[in-house]
């Protein structure tokens, strides 16, 4: 196949060679990553899929953006080929970035709340959320009216007004790469990046079109000499001035926006404070307390995590150098172990190698404290035969029983 007709093959079905091309490439990656292992060709097949839908081209439509931003599309099946691309991006990036956020470790609590293990606290502080996404909705509405009015039918300053609505919008998406963007969440980056893109390629193309549509009416407006009201109609009659005059205008309808919300409630300096007020970020000027360590390998320790009422936490302790929540449960069980270590450290190794095999496959799906609370009263009756154990063979059940998990290290030998 010859370049041209390559590339008006790629022009009439952009989205379906770029899908093509990420699986394409998803499974070579994973192909070249599986040598030397054994893996099935099923496995195989599944991963390479994922990979290529969720990553490879996600990366194809960035790069497909950048390459139309810089080179103008010219002819109706490149415009067309453009368009699909960016429809693409932005339903499937939304898309994307739910599902990631919905998976990751991300949780929407504020930075006071403690969490647990590797959870992290949101990106965006839960009261300004409100602001963000109306000046988020207010960038996607100036974009839409950019794109879908057509170019005889826009006025200039409803252009101009479309412009500075879509530039608030890309000082959400600016705020949010900034604030997540690093080495582990870069793919929470992407997205925001590509609307940066397709912001700058709609406001070029806007520009573009009107030049090439209304050459003379810019001419006259250039050189034509008017009062103030007449040279400010001048400014706006000539596309050349929309970009600039559009950021200009950019900073009252952000002061209306901001007055509006805060008949609602929100805080006049939301707009920054919601990437301040919070930790774990980039631009979060806030510290949370540690987290609490909830060992998925462990029932007990997961059940201690269910609802307070229920588990009755008694305090904070440290296990393997980690801070958990310790209830008289996760105690009682601890002790036992001990007990059974220290009087029958064969039957306790024979006994802590069955647990592991099996409590694990349990243990890593409880997420939930009324799962926790389920795992809670499923081992009571465990909890009380340990501790008829405990005052059947020790002669200081309770003192055992106290000293499990400490902050620090206890004399005496009592290190759990």
């Amino acid at each position: 196949m010859s370049p041209a007709k390559a590339k008006g093959a790629f022009l009439r079905h952009p989205l379906l060679w770029s899908l093509a091309a990420g699986q394409a490439l998803g499974f070579l990656g994973c192909l070249i990553a599986a040598l030397g292992r054994a893996s099935s060709l099923s496995g195989l097949f599944a991963v390479s899929a994922g990979v290529g839908l969720f990553l490879v081209w996600p990366l194809l439509l960035t790069l497909l953006n950048l390459a139309f931003l810089i080179r103008r599309a010219k002819g109706a099946a490149a415009r067309r080929a453009g368009q699909a691309v960016e429809g693409a991006t932005l339903a499937a990036g939304a898309l994307f970035t739910a599902l990631l956020l919905s998976v990751s470790e991300i949780r929407f609590a504020d930075w006071p709340v403690p969490l647990q293990n590797t959870q992290r606290h949101t990106p965006v502080a839960s009261w300004g959320v409100p602001t963000v996404a109306v000046l988020a909705a207010v960038g996607l509405l100036g974009y839409l009216l950019l794109r879908l009015v057509p170019l005889p039918k826009l006025p200039p300053l409803a252009a101009v007004l479309a412009m500075a609505a879509l530039y608030l919008g890309c000082g959400v998406c600016l705020l949010w790469i900034a604030q997540v963007f690093t080495a582990r969440y870069w793919l929470l980056a992407l997205f925001p990046a590509n609307c940066l893109l397709i912001a700058a390629k709609a406001v070029r193309d806007l520009v573009a079109q009107w030049r090439e549509q209304c050459p003379r009416r810019e001419a006259a407006a250039r050189y034509q000499t008017r009062p103030l009201l007449g040279q400010m109609a001048a400014l706006l009659e000539n596309a050349a001035n929309w970009p600039w005059l559009a950021g200009l205008l950019m900073w009252p309808l952000l002061g209306v926006l901001v007055g509006l919300l805060a008949l609602f409630g929100q805080a006049p300096d939301a707009v920054l404070r919601a990437w301040s007020e919070t930790s774990d970020w980039n631009l979060s000027q806030q510290v949370s307390p540690p987290n609490v360590i909830y060992d998925e390998h462990y029932l007990c320790t997961v059940a201690a995590g269910g609802h307070r009422r229920l588990v009755k936490p008694l305090r904070p302790g440290c296990r393997h150098g980690y801070r958990v929540t310790v209830n008289r449960q996760l105690c009682v069980a601890n002790a036992f172990e001990q007990l059974l270590e220290e009087r029958t450290p064969r039957f306790h190794r024979l006994v802590r190698g069955l647990y592991d095999r099996l409590g694990y496959p349990v243990a890593r799906h409880i997420r939930s404290p009324y799962l926790a609370d389920a795992v809670y009263l499923l081992m009571k009756p465990a909890e009380w035969l340990f501790l008829t154990a405990l005052y059947l063979f020790d002669p200081l059940p309770e003192n055992r029983i106290a000293v499990q998990y400490p902050h620090r290290p206890l004399p005496g030998g009592y290190r759990r």
